[in-house]
């Protein structure tokens, strides 16, 4: 009864989440054998090939492949294939399968083709996680799609999860549906299967799935609690800071780290020292100068671990070491600003309040014997002036008795 149950409850979720999908399952087979192989089954989320047979064969052999792989076969002794977990094919370009019979001409074959107008699926799919557990999904429509075409997101982390429609959904002018905004994303060893299909006014619109591996779209963050310890003697800079912020990783060397050391104050156009990578936590910057500025950023990548092997977050900008003395030329310029100041006021104070002609009288100057005869002249036609004469009247009063 319990296996009953639980097979009905597989096929009701199998159901579910195919639900969406529009497509042919067509099989053919020898009908020599008067086709013993029927009721072909794919459970594509378990990878599990089953059918039923009308007599009891030792040995099958069963075959699955796509138009981009090739074929994986296996041989089992009874009506249930199951491939190899890593094997997870997507629908959206068709898949075939084949179970034979050893030794015998009783083969069927089947093809599970796609339905829907050529050009609607969507294009470009890619997806990214970023700050731990938010991930985005983005996608365009199919350049043949119709104008009112709109796409839905349905996606499972792995196979012990249930399946979900995207809850936040990124639109495009238009309205339509272009991409995915998911939170409390856990990234697990599984591969995540997602399935973007459309709805249409005027045809069927193509499907498209893919499974993704979610700890290889992760963008590690920067790395944590980045000091850089200098001093004088030949140990230079002891450069030290903590594994970047992911879901558990017990060993520390599954990381690759990526150290930017720069000159603050070496031009731009000059050529950059290129970056150091290490595997531990720890760096000795043995060419440090105190009288320089150092710039220091730092990121890291998964090196042979289940973390992203792309390079994450850089970390924010480091400075350290003293760089250039500026302190003398403040000190010289403050006193050559101090002393023209003083010497400005002087020069107001004196103009405001004081004449300079009191204080200073003018030094007597060298007569210049060439104009001498010139002022000459002028006093002796000075002299020979015409005088005028004046009467005095005098008028007497006198008094009457």
């Amino acid at each position: 009864m319990f296996d009953t149950l639980g097979l009905i409850c597989m096929i009701w979720w199998c159901m579910m989440l195919f639900h969406p999908l529009h497509a042919d399952f067509q099989c053919r087979g020898s009908e020599a054998q008067g086709l013993p192989i029927t009721n072909v089954k794919m459970n594509w989320r378990k990878m599990e090939l089953s059918w039923e047979s009308s007599k009891n064969f030792s040995t099958y052999k069963c075959t699955i492949m796509d138009t981009d792989m090739e074929a994986v076969e296996k041989e089992v002794n009874s009506p249930l294939c199951r491939f190899p977990v890593e094997q997870y094919i997507p629908l959206h370009k068709g898949v075939f399968f084949i179970i034979e019979v050893p030794n015998t001409n009783i083969s069927k074959s089947c093809t599970f083709i796609p339905e829907g107008m050529n050009g609607s699926a969507i294009e470009n799919f890619s997806c990214v996680i970023y700050n731990i557990s938010l991930m985005n999904c983005t996608w365009q429509a199919g350049r043949d799609a119709p104008g009112d075409t709109q796409y839905f997101l349905y996606w499972q982390n792995s196979r012990d999860d249930e399946e979900m429609e995207c809850e936040l959904y990124i639109k495009d002018e238009n309205g339509r549906n272009t991409g995915c905004r998911f939170q409390n994303v856990m990234i697990k060893t599984e591969k995540a299967y997602f399935l973007v299909n459309g709805s249409s006014k005027d045809s069927v619109i193509q499907f498209y799935d893919e499974y993704i591996q979610l700890y290889k779209i992760e963008i590690l963050t920067p790395p944590l609690n980045v000091t850089a310890n200098c001093t004088r003697d030949s140990a230079g800079c002891i450069i030290t800071w903590q594994p970047p912020l992911t879901r558990p990783v017990k060993n520390i060397t599954c990381f690759q780290y990526e150290i930017s050391i720069q000159n603050k104050d070496e031009p731009k156009e000059e050529k950059k020292d290129p970056p150091v990578r290490v595997r531990n936590n720890r760096y000795e910057f043995q060419n440090y100068n105190e009288k320089k500025k150092y710039i220091l950023k730092i990121r890291a990548r998964g090196k042979n671990c289940l973390i992203s092997s792309n390079w994450g977050e850089w970390s924010e900008p480091i400075k350290f070491g003293r760089g250039k003395d500026y302190f003398i030329f403040v000190i010289l310029f403050l006193i050559a600003l101090g002393t023209i100041s003083v010497t400005l006021l002087q020069y107001c104070l004196f103009k405001r309040y004081c004449s300079f002609k009191s204080i200073f009288s003018p030094i007597p100057q060298p007569r210049n014997k060439l104009n001498a005869s010139i002022d000459e002249d002028i006093q002796t036609e000075y002299v020979h002036l015409p005088k005028k004469s004046c009467t005095e009247e005098i008028t007497m009063i006198e008094e009457m008795t």
